[in-house]
């Protein structure tokens, strides 16, 4: 029988997403997409039941006895080999998950046997993952990618596989806890650290950067701090994309959406700094983490990842 179908799936802070991935034809089927909304703060039960129901409905469209397997694209703490969730109390969301191995969970919510491929990633390398097998990074040898929202994710990928050590990258890949102005990247180059200097500048707290971004328009503080937010975005990341050699620079994540209010500034910089790299914006937009995720079934690929996990 053959199994050309993958699920992948993007848990989010307050919803599970999931669609069915062709792998054979490297092909997202939106027709398959399901989606649901759910209380992070739910019993274990309760968010499984969630998960496994909206799952259920991607992979009937397919059949289930098509599918290769589920791919995970999950927001950490998470051990991503063995599936064990580590969302604590610190982490606010998802804590009664914590120590549970959620394969297991969703093997036996869904009916399925040990043996069926349950599989997890962080949902910044999905991303990455999804723009090098179909997007903006495709048929190149060394990328970059990012997402710009809630929070700042990063994978960075040579020939089709994450480097998360040595020499030319941050350790893991991550570069939110870098050092940067005041505090770390991820202080600055998010919708929180956009939003507080709005609001430091004029005493005006806005709902998010989509309303930031329409007031650019007539504000000219708004339009200065996304000029700004292009700059030092630049600044940011020029070490780290020479340092690694890479080709393209793909950015993803709500921010994007306002790119040409930052993305002047941030060519600009790199042209004036002799920074080769192309900057591409995703079109893959919320799809990529599934895209991403459902690729997790490819065995042969698996196991070529799996160390980087």
């Amino acid at each position: 029988m053959t199994k050309s179908f993958a699920i992948g799936v993007d848990i989010g802070g307050t919803h599970i997403s999931c669609a069915a991935v062709n792998l054979d034809a490297k092909q997202y089927l939106p027709e398959t997409f399901a989606e649901k909304e759910l209380d992070n703060h739910a019993s274990a039960n309760d968010i499984f039941d969630i998960w496994a129901s909206t799952l259920i409905k991607t992979m009937q469209k397919v059949g289930v006895e098509h599918v290769a397997g589920i791919g995970f694209a999950m927001p950490g703490p998470f051990d991503y080999v063995r599936g064990i969730a580590l969302f604590d109390e610190g982490v606010k969301k998802y804590e009664n998950l914590y120590g549970l191995n959620v394969a297991d969970a969703m093997r036996e919510k869904l009916n399925l046997p040990a043996s069926f491929p349950v599989r997890f990633i962080n949902d910044a390398t999905a991303f990455a993952i999804a723009e090098d097998w179909l997007g903006k990074s495709a048929e190149t040898t060394r990328s970059l990618a990012i997402t710009l929202g809630t929070g700042f994710g990063s994978a960075f990928l040579h020939n089709h596989l994450p480097v998360v050590a040595g020499n030319e990258v941050p350790a893991f890949g991550y570069v939110y806890h870098l050092p940067f102005e005041d505090g770390n990247a991820d202080d600055y180059f998010s919708t929180r650290g956009l939003l507080e200097r709005f609001e430091k500048r004029t005493g005006q707290k806005l709902s998010g950067v989509k309303e930031l971004a329409v007031l650019s328009e007539k504000n000219p503080v708004a339009n200065e701090l996304f000029t700004d937010f292009g700059y030092q975005l630049g600044v940011f990341l020029k070490p780290l994309l020479q340092n690694f050699g890479a080709e393209v620079l793909v950015i993803g994540g709500n921010i994007s959406n306002a790119f040409k209010l930052f993305g002047p500034s941030l060519l600009n910089y790199f042209e004036k700094n002799k920074v080769k790299t192309r900057v591409e914006i995703s079109d893959l937009k919320e799809t990529a983490s599934m895209i991403g995720s459902a690729v997790l079934a490819d065995e042969n690929y698996y196991q070529k990842i799996k160390s980087t996990l």
